[in-house]
């Protein structure tokens, strides 16, 4: 996959596509794109498309197939980054739920489940992420900045609700109840905090979604009071 990241803060990835190339998106994520290629709808079986869904993806994705050269450019759904991140067999990566944009064909995407169901139940990501195998480049969304953590073996990294995007699947996810009884109850960070254990990179959102959505929430109901 060749491409260039635009945008800024709204950021878009233009990617070139030769004659033949062929690139799969989450469902709705293309902005424009050559007349020169075209789409096709795929579910790629019920295995996959069960898989999709426990995820937190589209039961179905798109596929691009370029007759001839041209481009197309996939867009985020909220203000942040795009990060590309290079599948090799001996390297796959474990993300959240929502965060694929776009990849090349020869990248698979699988459901990971937590190894211990409380990290998934009170950690904030969820007892299902998404784990991406194989070998290509895949487009990852990211809420806000990021801040990347390269951890050693046994260094680990405390990260509030919502807040981890990815990490490599050499690292290992917990979680930990906040200690104090003042501290759960008035420190306003709730109950349990995620913990990423290495070897292996960690990537950080500095404005996960769920945070901004509640923010305007707030702001509205004082505007509407």
């Amino acid at each position: 996959m060749k491409y260039e990241i635009k945008g800024g803060s709204f950021p878009v990835a233009v990617c070139s596509m030769n004659g033949g190339e062929r690139i799969v998106c989450q469902n709705g994520a293309m902005s424009w794109m050559s007349d020169s290629i075209k789409m096709e709808t795929k579910a790629g079986g019920i295995g996959k498309m069960l898989g999709r869904a426990f995820s937190g993806e589209d039961l179905f994705v798109n596929n691009y197939v370029a007759q001839a050269d041209g481009e197309i450019a996939f867009a985020t759904n909220s203000p942040g980054e795009i990060h590309a991140v290079e599948i090799t067999p001996g390297k796959s990566i474990i993300a959240q739920k929502g965060s694929f944009l776009a990849s090349d064909p020869s990248v698979e995407m699988s459901v990971f489940f937590q190894k211990k169901i409380g990290a998934g139940l009170f950690g904030g990501e969820g007892f299902i992420m998404q784990k991406y195998s194989g070998s290509g480049t895949v487009l990852v969304e990211i809420d806000g900045g990021s801040v990347i953590y390269d951890l050693a073996p046994g260094e680990k990294k405390i990260i509030d609700t919502g807040y981890l995007v990815m990490m490599d699947d050499t690292c290992s996810i917990d979680i930990v109840m906040v200690k104090g009884i003042g501290n759960m109850l008035f420190g306003g960070e709730g109950l349990f905090n995620t913990v990423i254990t290495g070897p292996g990179k960690v990537v950080i959102q500095t404005m996960p979604l769920m945070q901004m959505a509640g923010r305007i929430a707030q702001y509205i109901s004082a505007v509407k009071s």
